[in-house]
Order: structure tokens, then sequence, then C-alpha cells
């Protein structure tokens, strides 16, 4: 890389965590045999897997860190959930898409140290793809020696904007951001990690998370591509997002944006 991060070794192992429990996804996604309406609470033993992987691989550098994951794994058994240096791991988010084998999930591992988000990866198996980013380093999507440097698009009307959101049902009416918002395209997927890293990569402008609960391993490593990429990310009435808390719950909602649209979409959500 050009810059040099000020956490390297947790970046490399971040990033190399996600692959490598991305890896192991992949191998079981060839097999897997698909479900069509799959639930949105749906758990697989691959999720579990997945996390074991990233969970030893980070263990093996970083014995005494605390360790915020969305499954309950061997490897959390007597660990700290929360601590000055937290790594926040979801090992398939977007299960959904996973199950219905449309592509659409990531692995996301967060490094924050002193309650300050240092580095962020969402790796897409199915694409084969690693959108990562580190404090002050800007966002980057490849590998760690060959990679691309990301940035948020400079759209400056609603008018204009296209939103990305999780995929509704056929038939639906629209969600209150598509309704509220107005916004000339749609982009629908799973994975709050992949639409995170559509705003970071500059292929979305905004995307509104509006569940009243979701936890910190949801949006910790997209939130970071995001700012590092030049965008905007907070509470869905303007508020700071605070990762590590116990129990690690997010009730403020989220809207990741390139920046410019940022406070006019709080109105309209608002």
């Amino acid at each position: 890389m050009i810059e040099s991060p000020p956490f390297p070794a947790e970046l490399t192992a971040a990033v190399e965590a996600a692959v490598e429990a991305g890896d192991l996804i992949a191998r079981a996604y060839v097999d897997f045999v698909a479900i069509p309406n799959a639930r949105a609470d749906l758990t697989t033993e691959v999720d579990r897997q997945a996390q074991e992987a990233a969970l030893r691989a980070l263990q093996r550098r970083f014995p005494t860190d605390a360790y915020c994951a969305e499954e309950d794994t061997p490897s959390l058994v007597g660990r700290e959930r929360t601590g000055s240096r937290l790594w926040i791991i979801d090992p398939i988010d977007g299960t959904r898409g996973f199950a219905m084998k449309n592509g659409e999930f990531s692995v996301m591992i967060a490094f924050q140290h002193d309650g300050v988000l240092e580095v962020g990866v969402v790796h897409e198996p199915a694409a084969k793809r690693a959108t990562f980013a580190w404090r002050g380093g800007r966002c980057w999507v490849g590998s760690l020696t060959d990679a691309k440097l990301c940035r948020v698009t400079t759209t400056a009307d609603l008018a204009q904007a296209t939103l990305t959101q999780s995929r509704s049902k056929p038939g639906a009416p629209p969600t209150e951001p598509v309704r509220l918002l107005q916004p000339a395209a749609v982009v629908e997927t799973y994975s709050a990690g992949v639409k995170l890293a559509l705003v970071a990569r500059g292929e979305a402008d905004l995307y509104a998370n509006t569940y009243p609960n979701f936890s910190d391993w949801d949006i910790a490593a997209g939130h970071i591509l995001v700012t590092e990429a030049g965008g905007t990310v907070t509470g869905l009435r303007g508020q700071p997002l605070v990762y590590g808390r116990p129990g690690a719950a997010q009730r403020l909602g989220l809207l990741g944006s390139n920046g410019v649209l940022h406070d006019a979409a709080l109105a309209k959500l608002g």
C-alpha cells in the first residue's frame, strides 16, 4: 500500500482473516442447496464455521484483545466482549443472500482502538472482492498488494441520487427511505456491508438503515469504508454512532452517504 497505516498488523490480520473466512464460505457455497424463501433471522452452520475461522486467525495474533461477534461460538468463550482493543465481526452479513445463493453476502471485520474505528474490511466471497479502509488511509478495493482507491460520488441532488436498500418483496409498497427521499434509482441487495461498500465505491449515493434494532457487527466495518472514501455516516438524526458498548446494540438507525447529500437526506428522513 502507498500510505502506512497506524495499525499495520491489524490491517493485515483483518484482511487475511476476512479472506480466510470467505474462502471457507465459498467452498460451502458450491454445494449449498438454496433456500428460496429464507427467513431474515436465518443462521447456518456455515456462519458459525466462518466466524470460528476468522476468530482463530485473529486470536493467534492478538490473543488478549476483546472480540465482539454475531454468533455464539467456542472461540468467544471466556473472552472479553468489549475493551480498548476490540474486534467486531460478522461472519456472514446477509445470510439470506447466502441461503438464496444470489451472492449478496459479505464477511465484515472491524478493529477499534480506544473507541475509534481504525480498520474495516468488507469481503464479498461470491464476487471475490474485498473493500477495506483504515483511519487516515482512505478506502481501497482489491488486495493488500494490488488495490484501487475508492471514492464516494459527488451527487448533490437527492432527485438524482441512487439509494441502496435491502431487497423488498415483489409488489410491496415503497420503503420509507424511498418514499421520503424520492431517489432517481434504487439498488437492492442483502448485506449492510455490501450496501455501505457500494456507497464507499461510488456505486450508490445513500444507504438508510431504518431498522429499530441491529448490532455493532452489522455496520462497523462498512462505516469506516464510507468515511475514509470521503462520505459521512451517522444515526438517522445525525448522531455519532458508538461501538463497543456492552450488548453491542445499535438503536439510532444509520445513514451512510456521499457527504454532500447527508444533511438533505437527514432532513427528509427526520
